[in-house]
This record gives structure tokens, C-alpha cells and sequence, in this order.
């Protein structure tokens, strides 16, 4: 539907044309397809190129890695449009490479070849699915800022090699070919980057590709035979290295280094799908966090297929928010044709041929701009997660503690061969670190008061009592526990109607802090959404009956949240105490 049709909209900046459930034309989303593979293919094959180019790996290999990434992140992207069961986002989410595996991936070829590489990403795709299961349960460990400190220490890993790419030109190269090429490269990147418009500025870094490569080109860098050679379709050499299954001390080393960077992945997946939530339909709503765990298990299988393919691993990308809200286009079938488009890719050599001629230079400036921005990444996250004064020492402190041991500046005795694969990962050390203090902090916190009740109105003299005696033990005023009695109430009642049942339960839990108290509701999963429904009463002046509970919990409490999983609903209600407690 067109974004002119009547309907409101959220933002005048942002018109939805097609929502994810609307079919737009088929040449349409065929235009948004090809727009969206240009902007996304760079990126997909320079990252198995400069793992395999550093580990030292041969030309087959990445011949193949190349081909077997693009045909894993198309159909990856059409599995995340559509949906299938419980895997899936249902929306548009481009799948691709990261520059977060890029350390670790280096390490596993370099150490133990293609068939190291290929386990690895296969196990670790299993802590993938197992994260979507059980999202509900790790909400409160496994944050966005613990994901922060990880991304950081990620680019503290990898710029390293980056490095060693910019000055690695053939013997006989003039001096100044390295410098200049990669100087050519990250300047381009950054003007585009900062006057482009609209989806010209996410082309940046392929622009700089570019415009690098014709530099390095008059020096005599780039070598376009290869390309020449290279047929329009066709398939690769056959080089699919199979599994390792011998499960040597390599693979020991290096799986928790792996598992780490997946569920950091995971969680960077968690957050592209709120947000490509909030800018895919014309009227706000709630996350459906079900469909949140869809993109994660996505995410998942396509970490499976690439590691069953030999090749490097893959997740969602951020930019895929950024197309949606700019293009307004945000339908499943946009979504397929960008996935087929880029699956297609694959089996046109001379294509990849092109990108995997770019020398060491400009791969080098693209990794260093790449590590950069994911640097800043990571600092986002810490930061819109509002850290405390006791988070930040935590952050401070993981993230000081994977440098010294990246740079084994730290302990230097425990650097042997047994322990140098695992303690000499900054990125390994510092994300434990991180977990582990987040985990012993929840434990810290003052301890919640339950109270666990059948889901009946008959309950409701339980719920109050508790309700009651936590308001008196937290010293609050009779109007500030008559709405913390209002609020768990009309929660009650809202849960009763929505579940029938005789036989559900119903967990309540509470916490007091500085301003308030927070309750949170812990009942089986249900298909209404209650923050949805609150969603609906803004802005409307009359109501319904059959709306008075909700006009009463928006009465009483500060904030509702309500948080939909396949396996759990948590309802969080914050209440504020009144002014004269």
C-alpha cells in the first residue's frame, strides 16, 4: 500500500510503502533486490578473502570460501523473509560475513587448516540455536553491553592485521604504491561516507574499493588477468575441505573463542531485529520477541550451512535496517529477491574474480576502516545501555584485560603451547570476563520477592497481600502502594483473560530501587500483546468497556513492557513511589 493511502504514519521522514505482510510489484522488488546485493557483496567476499589470504590459505580454497559464502548468505537472506516454522524473522534481513569472526577464523586455518575452520563454525552454530531457545533465560547475562565489550575487543584482535596488509605489495613495487593505495582507499570511503545521500553513503566502502584498486592499478598492483580468465557462470574447483573430526586440542583452544563471537553475533542479531521491527510497519508496536528468536535460529542455520560448506561464518547485517527505513520498502518478497539475487552471485565468477583482485593495500585500508566502525559499534552498545557506575567497571575492566592478554603483556608464564591458543584471545578473555562479572552482579542485586499464584482472579487476595507487604517493607506511602495494588491487579485480570485455563501459573516477582519498584509477571506464552494494546490507546479520547483495565494500568504505572517468547511472557511493570513516600 502506498505510503499516500490515508494511513498514519509514525515519522513524516520515514513513509512505509510495503509492509512485511504486502506484496509490491514483482519488477519493484526485483529493483530493490539488485540495489541491496550491490551494497551488501563487497562486504560478503572481502571477509573470507582476507581470512584465507592471511592464514596463508591457496587460491582454490578461496575460490571456493567465496562461492560457498555467497550461496549461504542469499539463501540465509530468503530463510529470514520468509519464515519457516520457527526459523525465520519474517522480514527483510540481509545475511552476510562479519568482520567479528574474522580473528578467530584466521587462527583456526592457520592452525588447523579448512577442516579445523569448517568444525568449528559447525559446533559453534549449535550455541546459536540454543540461545534462540533459551533467550528468555540468559535476557539478563548475556546484554547488549556485554556484547559491546566483546565487539570492541573483536577490533582490538584484528587490527593487528590489518596492518600487516598495508604495506604487503609484490618485491619490486614502488615505495610509495602501499601508502598511496591505501590512503586513496580510506579517503574515498570517508568522503562518500560523509557527503553521500541516501543509500550512496552505504556504497562507501565499495566506492573506496574501487577508487583504491584504479590507484593501486598505476602502480601495478592490480592484477586483472585473473579476472579476464574468469568465465561470466559457471562453478568453482571443487575444494570443500570436510570436517575434522579428530577434535584435537586446536579445536579445544578455539571453541570457546568461537561460541563467544557466535553469541555475540547472536546478540547483534537480537538487536537488528527489534529495530527492523520498529521501521517495517506504517503504525508503532511492540517487538515480537518470537520472531526475534526466528532471526537468531536464521542466523543459526546459516552458521550451520557454512560450516558444512567450508567456509567462514555469517550473520545479519545493520545496514538492513538503514535500506528499509530509507527505501520504505520493508515486504518478505523484497526480501526473497535480494536473498536469490545474491545466491545468484555465486555462480558468476568473473564477478567475484573482480573484488578478489584487489591487492593487500586496499584490502588492508578496508579492514582497518571496517574494524573502526565496528569499534564504534561496539561502544554504542555500551553506552545506549545506560550503564551504572558498577557496569562500567566492568566494561573498563574487560575490556583492559583482553588487551594485555591479545598482547600477552599479561601473565606471560601461562603463555605456553597449551594455553596461548585460549588466554592469548583478548577478545575470549575479556567476553568471560565480562559474562561472568555481569552474572555476579545480577546475584548482587537486592534480592526479588516472589510470590507464586495460580493465573485466577481467585488469587487476587494473594497478589494483594504480597503486594501490600512489600509496599510496607519498602516503607512506601498508602497512595503509592494503592497503585502498586492497581497496577498488579489490572496485570492480573488482563493475564486471566487472555489464558482461560484453570491449570496456568502465574510467577510474580519484585524489586524495589531508588524511585519505585519494578514487577515482573512470569506466565505462560499467549498470543496478545499487552504493550500493544496500550499502543492503541494513545492518542484515542473515548474507549470502550471492554478497554478500562488497560486505561487503569496506564493510570498507575510508569512503563509497561511486555516481552512475548516462544517458551515465556514477561510482563515488567515499573511503579513509581508518590511524591510525599
Amino acid at each position: 500500500m502506498p505510503a499516500d493511502s490515508g494511513v498514519a504514519v509514525p515519522d513524516a521522514r520515514h513513509r512505509v510503502q510495503y509492509q512485511p505482510d504486502e506484496s509490491p510489484p514483482h519488477l519493484l522488488s526485483l529493483g530493490f533486490g539488485a540495489q541491496a546485493t550491490l551494497m551488501i557483496v563487497g562486504g560478503v567476499v572481502l571477509t573470507p578473502a582476507i581470512v584465507v589470504r592471511a592464514a596463508g590459505g591457496t587460491e582454490a580454497f578461496l575460490s571456493w570460501a567465496v562461492f560457498g559464502t555467497l550461496l549461504v548468505s542469499g539463501l540465509a537472506t530468503v530463510l529470514q523473509a520468509l519464515k519457516v516454522g520457527r526459523v525465520g524473522a519474517g522480514y527483510i534481513l540481509f545475511m552476510g560475513t562479519s568482520g567479528a569472526f574474522i580473528a578467530v577464523s584466521i587462527t583456526a586455518l592457520a592452525e588447523g587448516g579448512p577442516g579445523l575452520l569448517a568444525t568449528l563454525v559447525v559446533a559453534s552454530s549449535l550455541f546459536q540455536f540454543l540461545f534462540a531457545a533459551r533467550l528468555s533465560f540468559v535476557r539478563r547475562i548475556v546484554t547488549p553491553m556485554v556484547a559491546g565489550v566483546v565487539i570492541m575487543l573483536i577490533s582490538v584482535t584484528v587490527t593487528p592485521i590489518a596492518f600487516d596488509m598495508l604495506d604487503d605489495i609484490p618485491e619490486g613495487a614502488p615505495v610509495a604504491a602501499a601508502p598511496v593505495s591505501a590512503g586513496v582507499t580510506l579517503l574515498a570511503i570517508l568522503i562518500v561516507g560523509a557527503v553521500g545521500i541516501g543509500l550512496v553513503r552505504l556504497w562507501a566502502p565499495l566506492i573506496g574499493i574501487g577508487v583504491g584498486g584504479v590507484a593501486a592499478g598505476f602502480f601495478g598492483l592490480y592484477d586483472l588477468q585473473a579476472v579476464i580468465e574468469a568465465p561470466w557462470f559457471g562453478l568453482p574447483e571443487l575444494a570443500w575441505p570436510g570436517l575434522e573430526m579428530g577434535f584435537g586440542a586446536h579445536f579445544w583452544a578455539l571453541l570457546p573463542a568461537f561460541a563467544f563471537v557466535t553469541l555475540v553475533g547472536a546478540v547483534e542479531t537480537v538487536g537488528d531485529s527489534i529495530a527492523v521491527q520498529r521501521v517495517s510497519w506504517r503504525r508503532p508496536r511492540t517487538a515480537n520477541f518470537r520472531e526475534v528468536q526466528g532471526a537468531v535460529n536464521a542466523d543459526g542455520v546459516g552458521n550451520l550451512l557454512s560450516g558444512l560448506i567450508g567456509t567462514v561464518p555469517n550473520t545479519t547485517y545493520s545496514s538492513s535496517v538503514a535500506v528499509v527505513e530509507i527505501t520504505g520498502v520493508a515486504a518478505r518478497r523484497a526480501g526473497v529477491y535480494a536473498g536469490a539475487l545474491l545466491a545468484l552471485l555465486a555462480f558468476l565468477p568473473k564477478v567475484t574474480a573482480l573484488l578478489l583482485a584487489v591487492p593487500n593495500p586496499v584490502f588492508g585500508a578496508f579492514t582497518l576502516m571496517m574494524m573502526g566502525m565496528l569499534f564504534v559499534q561496539g561502544m554504542r552498545l555500551v553506552i545506549a545501555s545506560e550503564i551504572d557506575s558498577k557496569q562500567a567497571m566492568v566494561v573498563g575492566l574487560a575490556f583492559w584485560l583482553g588487551v594485555g592478554f591479545q598482547g600477552e603483556d599479561v601473565f606471560r608464564d601461562l603463555m605456553n603451547a597449551r594455553w596461548a591458543s585460549l588466554l592469548g584471545n583478548g577478545m575470549t578473555v575479556g567476553g568471560f570476563f565480562a559474562i561472568a562479572a555481569t552474572l555476579l552482579l545480577e546475584v548482587l542485586e537486592p534480592r526479588r520477592s516472589r510470590l507464586r499464584i495460580p493465573l485466577s482472579q481467585a488469587a487476587l487476595p494473594d497478589l494483594h497481600g504480597f503486594l501490600d507487604g512489600f509496599a510496607e517493607r519498602s516503607g512506601w506511602s498508602a497512595s503509592a502502594a494503592g497503585r502498586l495494588r492497581l497496577a498488579g491487579e489490572e496485570v492480573l485480570s488482563h493475564l486471566v483473560e487472555l489464558r482461560p485455563r484453570s491449570d496456568s501459573a502465574l510467577l510474580v516477582l519484585a524489586r524495589p530501587d531508588r524511585e519505585g519498584a519494578e514487577l515482573e509477571f512470569v506466565a505462560a506464552p499467549s498470543e496478545t500483546n499487552v504493550e500493544d494494546q496500550m499502543l492503541v490507546l494513545d492518542g484515542k479520547k473515548e474507549f470502550a468497556l471492554d478497554e478500562v483495565s488497560l486505561r487503569l494500568l496506564d493510570h498507575a504505572a510508569e512503563s509497561v513492557r511486555h516481552q512475548q517468547y516462544y517458551d515465556t511472557d514477561f510482563i515488567t511493570v515499573r511503579v513509581r513511589r508518590a511524591p510525599d513516600s
